[in-house]
């Protein structure tokens, strides 16, 4: 999406792979992308069409993105991750990392203002 504030991108179901850096590629940079970090376990199943939260961490990065939303998690349970096992595993990739902060984990009906 793409609108007077620059770009926003949203992976919906996704996996990992090299399509993050073919979309760098094409669009260049983001503004915001939202990424999903739930419904990856078992990871030699899911792995093809949803990513952990390390791997959206390493998303953001390739696509270069000044912020990113942790997304699709939490909500059903759709996989064999636990409720609260995608945001404490992201919180466990971001930490230590000094663009960690870029990373945004909102709780269910909070909002951010993106700069």
């Amino acid at each position: 999406m793409e609108g007077a504030h620059g770009k926003i991108y949203f992976a919906g179901d996704t996996g990992f792979g090299d399509l993050f850096a073919a979309i760098r590629e094409r669009f260049s940079s983001f503004r915001l992308a939202l990424l999903p970090i739930g419904a990856y376990e078992p990871e030699w199943f899911m792995g093809p069409i949803h990513m952990t939260p390390e791997q959206a961490v390493e998303a953001r990065a390739i696509l270069e993105t000044s912020t990113a939303i942790a997304i699709h998690f939490g909500t059903f349970a759709l996989a064999d991750d636990g409720e609260t096992d995608p945001p404490e595993r992201l919180r466990r990739a971001l930490q230590g990392r000094k663009d960690g902060e870029q990373f945004l984990l909102l709780e269910e009906g909070k909002g951010r203002l993106i700069s």
